[in-house]
């Protein structure tokens, strides 16, 4: 493709803010280096009543890690020089250690450290500053898998890259970011705010929908390499024109950010050095999203069109959806879903136990007959074909046997979910204790209202729901946390001994799997 399709761009963006509507937001399109979209709507502050616009400083959040990675690439060319000091930041992680390389990527089965400061007993809108981070990192002595064979979103595997990067360069880690990347980019207005409740500029974020109204989100967190940077749309832009311009040289940062990336054994891996690799359309593309309370971004290149899309909102829309939205249209592509057999699509529904990976799959059918699958912590569809398996973006589910196979190719994961029996463990209340993290978990039976509350590094954390799923599982619902979006349900499993005495809980989430508690007391 040569051109855009200029009237069916125009009609996409203008409808952008009834179709994810909100205080404010801003989006760009760039094409062959030149902008071809630079617009934005609303309101930065409904407060103070200024406008959102293309030079509005916004927290770019998970956007940042390419950024990090950049930066690792100046201080460390060869980032194996730093595996030494990222060991030692996990002094008591039984087996062998991640490398850089492996944090970069996303392949170091660490657990994410801002889901576990729920576990740890954060409230959601409470502190965290930079010692709780390396207490937190330092916790870990298990591993989701073995470093280097599958892929698990952590922050904390960017805060570490940051950390030692700073102590190998000898200088503050937001401010080598700016003098080599940010501002050789182009960039000129972004600026490294590791604190979020004093983020520069006159932006504010905000929770809430229409229906509910709008309510500044309020973070009081500290962070530094999973996110940090500061960025107006007119920083993005050129953000996208460096990227283009740079394209073909060799040594090229972002060329090298995006090259292709490998598991251990040679399989490809769909995640590295800050970027997530895709294919939509038949097209390969690299980008990353970004997320905190009241805010949500998400910016795309798509290499062989020479085209990038960018867009902030100061609200909790689906930042992910209105940029494919966006790149649907300037591709001339559908992003809509493909047509699914609605009478398949029936035997997917319902809950089912991936028991590998410890989390509940949720399946339902959506009225145009896909599927709609909840399991990372996001809903994704899928459409069943004629051969009756389900394909989405980022997962495929197959009939195994009365069990849904899922197959994350991205992930490294191709397990066995099982469906979900009937019937209710009701004899979990009492106190459990997580040795590896020093936290507590309390089930309490509220008259018949169950809740679930965590204590420890980090204080004493709010109740919040549980309900029953079915045999020994149980859902504890978590919409608020520190980051942005939270980790949503977790998964509860009852550990039980041969008599049916409960000996503990297995407690996990997408970003936290598998972490492990024995029950104290009753």
């Amino acid at each position: 493709m040569s051109t855009v399709n200029a009237s069916a761009l125009d009609h996409v963006v203008a409808a952008l803010p009834q179709r994810y509507p909100g205080p404010g937001g801003a989006v760009a399109v760039v094409k062959d280096g030149v902008p071809i979209v630079r617009h934005a709507w609303g309101f930065a502050n409904l407060e103070s009543r200024a406008p959102f616009g293309a030079a509005t400083l916004a927290p770019v959040c998970s956007i940042t890690k390419q950024f990090t990675c950049a930066t690792l690439l100046t201080v460390a060319p060869d980032p194996a020089a730093l595996d030494g000091a990222v060991a030692a930041l996990v002094p008591a992680l039984e087996g062998p250690k991640p490398t850089t390389l492996d944090l970069a990527n996303n392949q170091s089965g660490l657990r994410d450290y801002w889901a576990l400061t729920v576990l740890c007993g954060a409230g959601p809108e409470g502190d965290f500053r930079p010692g709780d981070a390396l207490r937190l990192i330092a916790a870990n002595r298990s591993l989701h898998f073995a470093p280097g064979t599958a892929y698990s979103y952590s922050n904390g595997n960017f805060r570490m890259l940051a950390i030692a990067v700073e102590q190998a360069a000898g200088r503050d880690f937001g401010e080598m970011m700016v003098e080599r990347v940010v501002r050789p980019a182009g960039m000129e207005t972004a600026v490294f705010a590791a604190e979020t409740g004093a983020l520069p500029g006159e932006a504010t974020g905000y929770e809430g929908t229409p229906a509910s109204g709008w309510r500044p989100g309020v973070n009081r967190i500290h962070w530094s390499g999973d996110a940090g940077l500061c960025a107006s749309l007119d920083d993005l832009i050129a953000w996208e024109c460096f990227i283009d311009r740079t394209r073909d040289e060799a040594e090229g940062l972002y060329r090298r950010l995006s090259g292709p990336v490998a598991f251990r054994d040679g399989t490809e891996a769909a995640y590295g050095l800050g970027l997530a690799r895709r294919t939509r359309w038949g097209r390969a593309m690299t980008g990353h999203g970004g997320a905190i309370r009241g805010w949500r971004l998400q910016r795309f290149w798509v290499p062989s069109e020479r085209l990038s899309v960018d867009i902030v909102f100061n609200h909790e829309s689906d930042s992910h959806g209105a940029a494919m939205h966006v790149l649907a249209a300037a591709l001339g592509e559908s992003d809509a879903p493909g047509p699914s057999d609605a009478t398949a699509a029936a035997g997917f529904a319902g809950t089912w136990i991936d028991r590998t990976n410890g989390l509940l799959l949720d399946v339902a059918v959506d009225g145009d007959g896909t599927l709609s699958a909840s399991y990372d912590g996001g809903a994704e569809t899928l459409a069943v074909g004629a051969d009756g398996i389900a394909r989405g973006l980022d997962m495929t589910l197959a009939p195994a046997g009365g069990a849904l196979r899922v197959i994350r190719p991205g992930d490294a994961i191709d397990s066995l979910a099982l469906p979900v029996g009937p019937g209710a463990a009701m004899d979990i209340a009492g106190r459990y204790r997580c040795a590896e993290l020093g936290a507590e978990f309390d089930v309490v039976n509220a008259g018949g209202s169950w809740f679930g509350g965590f204590r420890g590094m980090l204080g004493t954390g709010p109740l919040m729901s549980m309900t029953p799923t079915g045999g020994d599982l149980w859902r504890l619902t978590c919409h608020r946390s520190l980051d942005a979006p939270a980790p949503g349900d977790w998964t509860v499993q009852v550990r039980r001994a041969d008599g049916g005495a409960i000996e503990g809980l297995t407690v996990g989430c997408w970003l936290a799997r598998n972490v492990t508690f024995a029950r104290v007391g009753v």
